[in-house]
């Protein structure tokens, strides 16, 4: 249970500042959880719409199980939103990765901690 909390409450945290940033931004219930896909959080600002799969880790790299980053690709596709893969290390900013810059392995898709500093997007770079 701790876990989904850490999640949850990271998932707030970025919706307080993509708000702070200008951006209407929700949560979506059930991502993760239901049969269809779903991103966490859905943002959008003058027609402009991200939908962003969100992950905070202690550890020095981050793994998303491929079936997310598929489902997240696949909301985007049918919805027109652009995906995005929202990633906090600690004690970092927030940044933000296309699901093309995830490392593939066989069964998971991973960014480290370095490669999230040089190829991701800030919040105020991207927002």
């Amino acid at each position: 249970m701790k876990n989904k909390t850490k999640g949850t409450n990271a998932e707030r945290e970025l919706i307080h500042l993509l708000w702070e940033s200008g951006w209407a931004a929700c949560r979506v219930a059930g991502s993760g959880s239901m049969s269809y896909p779903a991103p966490d959080i859905l943002a959008s600002r003058n027609g402009v719409v991200f939908a962003i799969e969100c992950k905070t880790t202690k550890k020095k790299q981050q793994y998303l199980e491929k079936e997310e980053v598929k489902q997240l690709l696949e909301f985007a596709q049918r919805s027109g939103a652009q995906p995005l893969i929202a990633v906090r290390f600690s004690h970092e900013p927030w940044y933000f990765l296309t699901p093309s810059q995830l490392k593939e392995t066989q069964a998971l898709c991973g960014v480290t901690a370095k490669t999230a500093k040089k190829l991701g997007l800030l919040l105020n770079d991207i927002f």
